[in-house]
């Protein structure tokens, strides 16, 4: 059963250097075609199962970026969400935001459509920074924006940072990290460049052009950000993401406590009845799949219990609070300790797990190596 659903909004107006997501330009795109095809999409999900939809906590507007779409659109596509799915039990409805493109029109067609979160994709305050990774917005748009925003009635709003980024310093870093902890909003998220194929950067990359900080310059700014966020009472609550009480991540959550959620729109991933799946990318293809009355997928896989036991433990590592020993013999059906006991104790004994009577956490050493100590519990290895 569905504690979440992820749409994916594909337009961008703006391709971002390191961005590997599915996306396309907005110009020329069939914009409305698509957003009825996401709705028939949901319809038909929810036709065929409506109790997989009953309970859900969260619906997450991702992309591409949502408000690429202008205010009718966007009024549109809440329309239908809210008409096929039911939303007025949801903890949290979020959509992702550029800072550059929310005008008041917008801001109000999301409010006015039941989304009571914003994470805007603000990645740097340095404007030398910004223009090489490929973002169009100033600081003046981000300012503007948020004051904006709470002027509508957001109160939930939460910004994406970037560190380990080409040539960025630490004084870069630490000036970026002040700005973002002025504005004090209740949710930060922050993360570590990572170079991925079929990206401007990744081209870069292998042209031997892109000048990436070391691993211990970027170790340090991962350092400095847990100790500025714990300064101003942001409570890390996953390797990634720090808010004050009440605000953390809900949708977030669902992935990283491994549970299951539906995905909606060309290139989504979903997790279903105990089968992982993702749709057709291609924008054409997606929606010729719909007007045939079809499920766009692309893959369907049926996990397996042993990566039923290594999902719960490497998504569940991220979380701050770790995994729970009796969460986890309850939802598998076999201790962990039973699976993991060797890997546990080895990496307690070298600092980077904390174990206690609930369970397994990572300690603050672990962070920085976190993918290091998820590979030991994947059984294949």
């Amino acid at each position: 059963m569905a504690r979440g659903v992820y749409i994916h909004i594909p337009f961008c107006h703006q391709i971002c250097n390191y961005c590997d997501f599915n996306k396309v330009y907005f110009k020329n795109q069939p914009v409305d075609e698509y957003i009825e095809a996401v709705a028939k999409e949901i319809e038909m999900a929810v036709r065929k199962s409506p109790e997989q939809f009953q309970k859900i906590e969260t619906v997450y507007l991702g992309g591409g970026t949502p408000t690429a779409l202008s205010a009718e659109q966007i009024s549109k596509l809440l329309g239908h969400i809210n008409r096929l799915l039911p939303t007025k039990q949801l903890v949290e409805f979020s959509s992702e935001a550029n800072p550059d493109e929310l005008s008041v029109d917008k801001l109000e067609a999301l409010i006015n459509g039941g989304v009571n979160r914003l994470s805007m994709g603000v990645q740097s305050f340095d404007p030398i920074l910004l223009k090489k990774i490929g973002r169009t917005h100033s600081n003046e748009h981000v300012f503007e924006t948020i004051k904006q925003a709470k002027k509508v009635g957001f109160e939930n709003i939460s910004i994406d940072l970037m560190y380990g980024l080409p040539g960025q310093t630490m004084e870069q870093w630490e000036s970026t990290l002040q700005m973002a902890l002025e504005l004090d909003i209740p949710h930060y998220s922050a993360y570590s460049l990572i170079v991925e194929p079929k990206t401007i950067f990744y081209i870069q990359y292998a042209k031997g052009k892109l000048n990436l900080p070391t691993e211990d310059l970027e170790a340090d700014m991962y350092d400095l950000l847990m100790r500025r966020m714990e300064e101003k009472e942001k409570k890390q609550y996953e390797i990634s993401n720090f808010a004050i009480d009440g605000h953390i991540s809900t949708h977030n959550k669902i992935y990283w406590d491994n549970d299951e959620y539906a995905g909606f729109g060309a290139g989504a991933h979903g997790y279903l009845s105990g089968n992982r799946y993702s749709n057709h990318g291609p924008i054409k293809k997606y929606i010729e799949t719909i007007k045939n009355n079809e499920q766009p997928f692309l893959h369907t896989h049926e996990v397996t219990k042993e990566e039923k036991y290594e999902e719960q433990m490497f998504l569940g590592l991220r979380k701050n609070e770790g995994v729970y020993f009796k969460e986890f013999e309850s939802k598998l059906g076999i201790s962990m300790k039973d699976i993991y006991g060797k890997e546990i104790d080895q990496l307690v004994q070298e600092g980077l797990l904390i174990e206690d009577d609930k369970g397994v956490r990572l300690s603050r050493k672990g962070r920085f190596v976190g993918n290091e100590i998820f590979q030991q519990f994947l059984l294949g290895e």
